[in-house]
């Protein structure tokens, strides 16, 4: 009687158990939602938009931005209450206990978020637009405190809110996509909206005086109240209460889809009405947007490169290193257009600066995904089961 089996004893109607790579990589792969994949394309949408209704209707946006309680917009903090809260609320700060365990990718993102980033982009967006693009952007503008600046300052200021802003939305698909550690990136998503308290406050106003630009800091610390704590505080009890009564599969496939669209919704409406009131600048001057995405993208790629590159010194993991680059090459764009808005107006150049920063993020962040991918094997540990990750395990096990 003869029997076929494998050489494991295994019959034909029987299937090799799967490696943890091999089952990993036949999960269905996450992509970006329509909203999130085309966002650049929605930005530039929103930028048309904008300049139709400041030439057809002007008054509409300033006749929303005037309905405040101590000069905060209520229709746009509303907007942004909703650009913030689904960002918040995905956060689990159950997970930054377990930090301790491996505190070397928790302290260079800390380190180049905070120690690094926001003096590199004041000093790109200085040398560009205060030193050779000066000339190509000539005369001032009224803030909302009434006072008269250069424009090239309210865009350097901008910059400067974006450079202090680490990323704690969109920074969790960056990693996915790049087959980072999920479980880092969101320990570090919930470390730098809780650093984001005390530090950008203080950052803020420093850099902003070395900027020449007022620095209302009642302003300022009211921005971060009600932009980050208040969503902050919001996500946290309504995430606990959704797990106790609906439970964790319901939040992540029911409650998570439905929120992503109405997020970048309300950050889209919110472009509207900031480029309603750019319009005319934007018009006069097309080139006014290169001029500022170009600091930007300079300061993106430098942060990328120089996370990337401690992090191989470090002798980081692959899936540590790659969230961890991610996180400081992005910016939290949503509090960084919240904080102009409220210091200095819908229609300053610093708003506007912040929104190029939305326009180019999308583009350059996915680049920079298809960079790790490939430059994985840069690192003694990568677990992925990539051909070229596969061939450099195959390489050290033999001289091993």
């Amino acid at each position: 009687m003869s029997e076929n089996k494998d050489e494991k004893g295994c019959g034909g109607n029987c299937r090799e158990k799967e490696s943890p790579l091999q089952e990993k990589a036949s999960q269905p792969e996450k992509k970006l939602s329509i909203f999130e994949q085309y966002l650049t394309v929605w930005v530039f949408l929103c930028i048309i938009a904008g300049i139709v209704l400041g030439k057809v209707a002007p008054g509409v946006a300033k006749t929303l931005d005037s309905w405040s309680v101590y000069e905060i917009s209520i229709p746009i903090a509303i907007c942004l209450f909703f650009m913030m809260y689904p960002i918040m609320v995905k956060i689990d700060f159950a997970e930054v206990v377990k930090a301790g365990k491996t505190p070397k990718p928790v302290l260079l993102t800390l380190f180049v978020n905070w120690g690094i980033k926001p003096f590199t982009m004041y000093a790109i967006a200085w040398f560009f637009l205060g030193v050779l693009f000066k000339d190509l952007i000539p005369g001032t503008e009224i803030i909302k405190d009434g006072r008269t600046v250069e424009l090239f300052r309210s865009y350097i200021s901008g910059a400067i809110l974006l450079g202090i802003a680490p990323c704690t939305a969109m920074v969790l698909m960056w990693g996915y996509l790049a087959k980072g550690n999920d479980g880092h990136t969101l320990v570090m998503v919930a470390i730098n909206s809780l650093t984001m308290l005390f530090l950008y406050g203080p950052l803020g106003g420093f850099l902003l005086g070395v900027n020449a630009m007022p620095i209302p800091w009642q302003t300022i610390l009211l921005s971060v109240a009600v932009y980050v704590a208040l969503p902050l505080l919001a996500g946290y009890f309504s995430r606990k209460w959704i797990f106790q009564v609906k439970g964790r599969e319901w939040f992540e496939k029911q409650f998570l889809q439905w929120l992503t669209p109405v997020s970048i919704s309300a950050l889209l409406l919110t472009l509207i009405l900031l480029f309603s009131f750019k319009g005319e600048i934007i018009i006069k001057n097309p080139l006014t947007i290169l001029w500022i995405a170009i600091p930007l993208s300079i300061q993106t790629l430098l942060i990328f490169g120089l996370s990337y590159g401690l992090a191989r010194l470090l002798n980081l993991s692959y899936e540590d290193s790659a969230p961890s680059a991610m996180i400081g090459a992005s910016n939290h764009f949503e509090v960084a257009i919240a904080t102009s808005t409220m210091l200095f107006g819908l229609s300053s150049g610093a708003s506007l600066a912040t929104v190029v920063g939305v326009l180019i993020e999308v583009p350059i962040m996915l680049m920079l995904v298809s960079i790790c991918k490939r430059t994985c094997h840069w690192f003694t540990v990568c677990n992925q089961d990539w051909p070229h990750c596969r061939r450099k395990r195959e390489q050290m096990n033999a001289v091993a």
